[in-house]
């Protein structure tokens, strides 16, 4: 889908001074924007909010885009009453002002509005992916869903809006991403471990989470890990007061929350985690990020290194094999009915676009995952 080009940023900084107030631009396209101008209307505490922003980017959901929400009386109820309503809407809206032109083909991740502390556990605010995605700008939210700019650069004096083609979703809990994702092994081994709760809770964490695959090829060890010997796996994969995106992993090092070393290695654009390669980045979480790895990872072979000539992992746990059982860790967990971008698409492309629903996200905590690991993890440039 093409965009139309309506003001460049340089024309767009001349005329600044008459540009219109946010309700007059939301009215002159009132053709795409009436859901959006309606919803507004009828909450007009949130209205003064956003009438009151200044240098901001409003990703304005179209008609279409608002359809499934404002036509369930019910949903929208339930949404204004719990404040879900705001949190949703501040997702929509990006610290800075960001005109069409101000994008390229490299990721950039962006802090929003929603820092309801309810909803989202990192500092800044919760963010959204932007990049070009063909001729398309393109955000990528909860579960690498996405929306696309069909309208840009319409200003208002308190920066500018651009209309996208379907409602952006608010990131969830570990949990429920993982199980959406089809990481349902990762999801159980943290259950197992009786951490979900920990982790959930934990301000700003980074998740290297193995597939499925990953944790099947080392099946034959499952039944005889420890309890601790769990939790410490578990902890090798998890990095604790610091969001890391994929742009932020350089070559370097990391303390993970078990306090064992991770080794960070970038080759030819690709990333390693030890041996284990990152085949998706960037599923975003409500308190931070999950990278899926195709390796699981051992504390205590922290030495692992990546062959970065092979066409599948490299082991990192001696003598492994597949099991006898299936995937390690899924009994009891629910397999995902619907098939979402982040489990089958490594680039969080377009083609595997976004559902029309706003699930609401699982509220979070405020508890660390320091009180059961220790401290945060510090990053050191190889």
């Amino acid at each position: 889908m093409q965009y139309k080009k309506v003001l460049p940023l340089a024309v767009a900084s001349i005329v600044s001074a008459q540009d219109p107030s946010l309700t007059d631009a939301l009215g002159s396209q009132n053709s795409s924007l009436s859901s959006l101008n309606d919803l507004l209307s009828s909450n007009p505490e949130l209205a003064n909010s956003f009438n009151n922003l200044k240098n901001v980017t409003i990703l304005a959901p179209s008609n279409d885009a608002l359809d499934s929400l404002t036509k369930d009386n019910d949903t929208l109820t339930e949404y204004t009453k719990s404040g879900y309503l705001q949190a949703l809407l501040n997702y929509h809206v990006l610290n800075g002002t960001y005109h069409n032109t101000s994008f390229t083909n490299e990721s950039v991740f962006i802090h929003t509005a929603l820092s309801n502390s309810t909803y989202s556990n990192v500092t800044g605010g919760q963010v959204i992916e932007a990049r070009l995605d063909g001729d398309n700008v393109t955000f990528f939210t909860a579960l690498k869903q996405n929306a696309s700019i069909v309208t840009p650069n319409v200003n208002f004096t308190g920066g500018t809006i651009h209309i996208i083609d379907s409602l952006l979703h608010v990131p969830q809990n570990v949990s429920d991403t993982l199980s959406n994702s089809n990481l349902t092994a990762a999801e159980g081994a943290i259950n197992t471990a009786n951490l979900t709760d920990t982790i959930i809770d934990t301000h700003n964490v980074t998740i290297f989470a193995p597939n499925n695959d990953a944790f099947e090829a080392i099946g034959s060890i499952i039944g005889n890990l420890s309890s601790d010997d769990l939790t410490s796996i578990v902890g090798y994969h998890v990095i604790n007061g610091s969001v890391n995106y994929s742009t932020d992993l350089k070559n370097s090092t990391a303390n993970a929350v078990n306090g064992e070393k991770l080794t960070i290695t970038v080759n030819n654009g690709t990333i390693w985690v030890n041996s284990a390669k990152v085949t998706v980045p960037d599923i975003l979480l409500a308190n931070g990020v999950v990278h899926v790895i195709d390796g699981v990872l051992n504390p205590n072979n922290t030495s692992a290194a990546p062959d970065t000539t092979a066409t599948s992992a490299t082991a990192a746990f001696s003598g492994a094999s597949s099991g006898t059982e299936g995937v390690p860790f899924t009994s009891g967990v629910t397999t995902p009915t619907s098939t979402f971008p982040a489990a089958t698409s490594a680039g969080g492309s377009a083609e595997s676009s976004s559902s029309k629903g706003a699930a609401m996200p699982m509220k979070t905590g405020a508890v660390g995952a320091a009180a059961l690991f220790g401290g945060a993890a510090v990053f050191v440039n190889m």
